[in-house]
C-alpha cells in the first residue's frame, strides 16, 4: 500500500467483525496511523444524523463499509425484519455521509446471497437481478442489492467511480462468529466438531443433505483483494466485482476437512429434514484475476489457522 499515505484517515465500519478486524490487522502490519473505528455503543450506524456528524468531525478519506447484520439460516428465518431494515439503515447512513463529506474512496461489501438461487455457475456479475435470491436469506440479499444500486446511483448522478462494490464469497478466518445461533457454515462446523471431540462423541449430525456446494475466501484474502481494488483498479472499472478463489466444496467435503483439522474421528451423518439453502454458490472471479489479483490462502491451511484462533480465544466466545 505504498500509494496511500500512512496518515490517511480510513474509517472501518464494522471493525469488530470478521472482515473489518482483518482490515485492522493489515493496517497495523502496514504501519497506518489514522485508522478510525467506533463501536456501536459510541456510534449507531443506523442513525443518519449521528453518522453524518461523525464524518463531519473525523473527515475520513477512505471508507470501508464492512458493517452489516449477518447470520445463518436460523437467524435469517427468525429475524427477517431486522435483517432488511438494519442493513438498509446502515448502508444509507454511511453512503450518504460519505457523499456529503467528500470521501474519496468508498468500498461497500455485497454478498453472494445477492445472486439468484437458480444461477448459471460460476456466477458472473451480469447475473445479478436475473432471478429471485434464495428464500432463506431473501431480506438480507435484498438489502445488499439495494446497497449496490445505491452506490451505482451515486456514481451515475454525481460522476466518478468512488463508490466501489465488491462481492466476496463466504468469508472465514480469525475473529469469525462461532455462536451456534448466528454463525455461518464453516465457523459453525468448527465449533460443532470441536465440541464433539471434547465431548468424546462417536457421531455428529449436520443439517441438510451435505450436497450443496460453497466457495470459501479467507478474510485476509478479501482484504488483500479490496486494497488491490482501492489502489490499482482502473478508473472506469464496472462494479460490482466478485472476490473468490475459483473452487468450491460440498458441505460433506467441507465437514470432512474440518473433522480432519480438528481431529474428530467419529462418523458424520446428515439430517435431510432441515433446509439446504442454495444448491451452489461459486463466483466467477475472472474479472478480478484479469486485473492481476489471485487468492493466496489454501482452504485447509486457512481452516487450521482459524481453529487455532478459536482455541486461543474460546473462553471469550
Amino acid at each position: 500500500m505504498q500509494q496511500l499515505p500512512k496518515d490517511t484517515p480510513i474509517f472501518v465500519a464494522g471493525h469488530r467483525g470478521l472482515i473489518g478486524s482483518a482490515f485492522l490487522r493489515r493496517f497495523e502490519k502496514d504501519g497506518f496511523t489514522n485508522v478510525l473505528t467506533e463501536g456501536r455503543e459510541a456510534l449507531d450506524l443506523t442513525d443518519q444524523r449521528a453518522v453524518l456528524e461523525y464524518f463531519q468531525l473525523k473527515r475520513p478519506k477512505v471508507v470501508l463499509l464492512c458493517a452489516a447484520r449477518v447470520g445463518g439460516i436460523v437467524e435469517n428465518r427468525d429475524h427477517p425484519a431486522e435483517f432488511i431494515t438494519e442493513n438498509l439503515d446502515i448502508q444509507l447512513s454511511v453512503i450518504k455521509a460519505a457523499y456529503q463529506t467528500g470521501v474519496e474512496k468508498f468500498l461497500f461489501f455485497g454478498s453472494s446471497c445477492m445472486y439468484p438461487r437458480e444461477c448459471l455457475q460460476p456466477m458472473q456479475e451480469s447475473s445479478l437481478f436475473a432471478g429471485r435470491p434464495e428464500d432463506t436469506s431473501l431480506p438480507y440479499a435484498v438489502a445488499k442489492l439495494a446497497g449496490l444500486i445505491t452506490c451505482l446511483s451515486y456514481n451515475a448522478q454525481y460522476g466518478g467511480n468512488r463508490f466501489m462494490v465488491a462481492i466476496p464469497n463466504n468469508a472465514y478466518g480469525p475473529n469469525d462468529d462461532f455462536d451456534p445461533k448466528s454463525s455461518h457454515v464453516l465457523s459453525a462446523l468448527i465449533r460443532k466438531f470441536h465440541d464433539a471431540k471434547v465431548g468424546n462423541q462417536k457421531s455428529i449430525t449436520l443439517w441438510g443433505t451435505g450436497t450443496p456446494r460453497r466457495e470459501f475466501v479467507h478474510a485476509d484474502d478479501i482484504v488483500d483483494a479490496s486494497l488491490f481494488l482501492l489502489l490499482r483498479a482502473p478508473a472506469d472499472l464496472q462494479y460490482p466485482i466478485n472476490i473468490g478463489v475459483g473452487e468450491d466444496y460440498s458441505i460433506r467435503e467441507l465437514a470432512s476437512i474440518v473433522a480432519d483439522v480438528i481431529g474428530f474421528g467419529g462418523t458424520i451423518e446428515f439430517d435431510a429434514s432441515h433446509p439446504d439453502g442454495s444448491p451452489r454458490k461459486l463466483l466467477d472471479s475472472s474479472r478480478l484475476e484479469e486485473l492481476g489479483w489471485a487468492a493466496k490462502i489454501e482452504l485447509k491451511a486457512g481452516i487450521r489457522e482459524t481453529y487455532e484462533w478459536f482455541l486461543d480465544n474460546r473462553e471469550a466466545l
